[in-house]
């Protein structure tokens, strides 16, 4: 977290410094002029990109799609706006590249591959992107209850089954009417004599 406010707070030094820059070599009008056209370009370019996109979006939801690349490009392009309407250079290059397609592909891959993707890993345990368990139960060893003691004797997920009746014996079959002893269940042997 320091890191992003200490980056947000380098950026305008950085845009002070090289306006500081670009007026001793061309002047104050000059300098001045090339801020606000390129703000002005700028802000052209995203009202357009940004039409475009919508285009985009309406039609991936009339086809059923999820429109998630679109959605992207949507934020981008308001992050572009903010930053082209901030006076300077360095936020000017950083809002074009936002705002051109060919400069916003790769930005958005970076952005799904580690920003989106890891957020809905976290956030779905594996279901959004396909890496969920698939080998059976976690921390199933064969020998009991799936996890250790779930349940215990007799409960759900015990020896005994739901309320000791019934249950899993070594061939994985029971009926649930047998009848079991609570002496089977307490030490553990859930198999009918």
């Amino acid at each position: 977290m320091l890191r992003i406010i200490a980056l947000l707070l380098l950026i305008p030094l950085v845009d002070m410094v090289m306006l500081v820059v670009v007026a001793g070599e061309l002047g104050a009008v000059p300098t001045v002029l090339l801020v606000v056209l390129t703000g002005l370009i700028g802000m052209l370019l995203v009202r357009a990109e940004g039409r475009h996109t919508i285009a985009k979006i309406q039609r991936k939801v009339l086809q059923g799609e999820a429109p998630t690349d679109e959605l992207l490009d949507g934020a981008l392009l308001l992050i572009a706006g903010a930053l082209l309407l901030t006076p300077g250079l360095v936020t000017d290059v950083i809002g074009f590249v936002l705002v051109i397609p060919p400069t916003r592909y790769p930005v958005r891959l970076a952005l799904k591959k580690w920003v989106v993707t890891p957020y809905l890993e976290k956030k779905t345990g594996g279901f959004a992107t396909g890496s969920v368990y698939v080998g059976g139960f976690p921390n199933d060893d064969g020998d009991g209850p799936v996890g250790g003691d779930s349940g215990g004797p007799g409960g759900f997920g015990g020896p005994g089954g739901i309320g000791g009746i019934g249950g899993a014996t070594d061939d994985g079959v029971r009926d649930i009417g047998e009848a079991q002893d609570l002496d089977d269940v307490e030490d553990g042997d859930d198999r009918t004599e």
